[in-house]
């Protein structure tokens, strides 16, 4: 069992959840629980869960009875979560397929305080749509601005640190992670689901696979922050069976300001990761790189652009 560390140690320890999803949402749900109540019972005091893991990733196909999935914040699944949390004194991120209101859907991280309460939330920003990613179907970005006149990129303070929390597609966009790290973000959370076509040639899926772990790993080190970036696992058939659905490739993991692996899952596995975060290190390493300090604001007009032309 890992030591739990006050509120005034320096360490952290963090866990990030790996798991297979069912078609019935309350059998994942209980996988969920099961793993977060180990997590915490092994020392974690902040625990994350995969994106949309109450669920099969349902965006292969484009189908509207779908949103009869989607819940209100809060509602059954954020009520289940936050008295979890409450019970055994964790923060814990969830992920919900929230609806808003009529014809208004999200792709939602939901992160709940020790107590149960809900500290905060972010709404997917970057929305695909590929083959096998319908998600521009189901869910609404999340807003650029909240009505109070935060940045949508904005981490949640919590008891353990303000968390810079983005969703799968986010991961990708070196943008959001450095907006979360202006903002005084102190890790950097990416729940994911990700996984090959299962008729990709072997060296397509390990190139697809390295430079997935490459560009968080990237956030990491241009950002000196750690990462926690959990993912699910298991095949799911394509409902529409017009293809033959996704592996989705795990390899969940943790990394440390330096884009060091700190844990790491394989492919395949249930999991739990752990890993101890030293709070004071990002600002260590900050002053050994001190990338922040020496950005040329006044050179970057140009990124606000579509395209430079």
């Amino acid at each position: 069992m890992t030591k739990r560390h006050t509120a005034a140690s320096p360490m952290l320890n963090v866990a990030a959840i790996q798991q297979a999803c069912s078609a019935d949402k309350a059998t994942s749900l209980a996988t969920s629980e099961r793993l977060v109540r180990q997590a915490a019972s092994e020392g974690a005091e902040l625990v994350v869960l995969q994106e949309l893991h109450a669920t099969l990733y349902f965006c292969q196909t484009e189908d509207t009875s779908v949103f009869e999935l989607a819940e209100p914040i809060p509602g059954r699944t954020t009520d289940a979560l936050g008295q979890l949390a409450a019970e055994l004194g964790i923060v814990l991120v969830g992920s919900v397929f929230e609806r808003r209101m009529n014809g208004v859907y999200h792709n939602t991280a939901v992160v709940f305080e020790r107590d149960g309460s809900i500290a905060g939330i972010y709404r997917k920003m970057h929305i695909p749509d590929d083959p096998g990613f319908y998600e521009k179907f189901y869910f609404t970005p999340g807003d650029a601005s909240f009505n109070d006149g935060r940045s949508g990129f904005t981490p949640i303070e919590t008891s353990v640190g303000k968390l810079g929390v983005l969703v799968c597609w986010d991961q990708w966009y070196p943008e959001a992670a450095r907006l979360m790290a202006l903002a005084g973000a102190e890790v950097l959370i990416y729940p994911t689901a990700i996984g090959w076509d299962v008729t990709d040639e072997p060296s397509e899926q390990a190139r697809q696979l390295d430079a997935w772990v490459t560009v968080q790993r990237g956030h990491s080190v241009a950002n000196n922050l750690p990462v926690i970036a959990p993912n699910r696992i298991g095949t799911e058939p394509d409902p529409s069976g017009q293809s033959d659905g996704i592996r989705f490739w795990g390899n969940s993991f943790i990394t440390g300001p330096q884009g060091e692996f700190l844990a790491r899952a394989d492919e395949h596995s249930e999991t739990i990761l752990h890993a101890a975060f030293d709070r004071h290190r990002s600002e260590s390493v900050r002053r050994i790189w001190p990338y922040l300090r020496d950005r040329r604001i006044d050179a970057y007009g140009d990124i606000l652009k579509r395209v430079r032309d």
